[in-house]
């Protein structure tokens, strides 16, 4: 008997506040149940690599795909954040009457999105780059081994990203998203194995997936401990602005192979995969939380608002 071929899909998604961006080939949706019912937003996807196809190119294409996922995940968190308010709003500061009168509303919302995409870096880099570093420095009076320094580094790194997730998981509202990240994961999953988008076939299906954005920080820093240790036997890794400019430095390569690394798992189903694949999948544990069936509904939704008219052209 003929094996069944698996369907890996493109499409991939982001939980949000009640709700769910979904990704495809050709459009992105973002449904979000608010008090009113389901309300979706469709839109036209316009990539970067057509204008400038350079920026498709492997490595190069990393980078582009993580900052445009990052401003785009950031404006659905914008869009979504709208129809759930704070109960009570006080009277608006003076910078906010300036930016509403001096500043028009679609130019004022692009602007908030790239000052917010801009701090949500320079919050990472601070946490995953320089804190490390700089605690790692304490123990450079000890040692006289680049390769051993990098393996400290590496294990605060490992540390912190740890610290990070399961304090992010203890928060109320913040778990709640959680459970709509297995939404979509239980969604796609579905897609995947042929079966009906329907909430009854959608539950069954497993809440972690090999694709995820948590699965894709861990390989950064993984990519980040191994690069370094290569490329600080050639510098003064004992100056801590040394090894923070070479980290900088290295920034669009590990983002780059780390994205090529995700591509090729994802499309790989094999016993080196899983084994590769197994310590991102155990970090979503954290992350990943069992959805209820409204949140399901709106997962199915999303995804299929962005199912491509032309069958198999969402192929990963």
């Amino acid at each position: 008997m003929e094996k069944k071929e698996v369907f890996r899909t493109s499409i991939g998604g982001q939980a949000l506040i009640e709700g769910i961006l979904m990704r495809g080939p050709e459009k992105q949706a973002i449904v979000v149940r608010s008090k009113d019912g389901l309300v979706t937003k469709v839109e036209e996807l316009k990539l970067i690599k057509d204008k400038y196809p350079v920026l498709g190119l492997p490595i190069i294409r990393g980078a582009v795909v993580f900052i445009s996922s990052m401003f785009n995940g950031v404006k659905a968190l914008m869009y979504s954040a709208d129809y759930f308010p704070e109960e009570e709003e006080g009277e608006p500061s003076k910078l906010d009457k300036w930016l509403e009168e001096h500043i028009p509303e679609e130019k004022l919302q692009t602007v908030l999105v790239w000052f917010s995409v801009i701090l949500s870096l320079g919050l990472t880099l601070l946490l995953f780059m320089l804190l490390p570093t700089f605690l790692a420095g304490f123990v450079d009076p000890y040692i006289n081994s680049a390769a051993l320094h990098n393996l400290i580094e590496g294990v605060v790194k490992v540390a912190v990203f740890l610290i990070y997730l399961i304090l992010c998981s203890k928060q109320k509202d913040v778990a709640r998203v959680f459970q709509y990240h297995g939404a979509e994961h239980k969604t796609i999953f579905c897609y995947e194995a042929g079966l009906e988008l329907t909430v009854e076939n959608a539950r069954s299906q497993p809440k972690h997936h090999p694709r995820c954005g948590t699965s894709f920080l861990f390989v950064v820093i993984v990519v980040s401990i191994l690069l370094s240790s290569v490329v600080f036997t050639f510098v003064n890794w004992r100056s801590f602005w040394v090894r923070v400019g070479m980290h900088l430095l290295l920034l669009i390569p590990i983002i780059g192979v780390t994205y090529e690394f995700n591509r090729w798992v994802g499309g790989h189903d094999n016993r080196l995969t899983r084994i590769l694949s197994a310590p991102g999948m155990w970090l979503q544990n954290f992350t990943t939380n069992e959805p209820d069936d409204s949140m399901l509904e709106v997962a199915i939704e999303a995804l299929r608002l962005v199912l491509p008219e032309e069958k198999g052209k969402d192929k990963w």
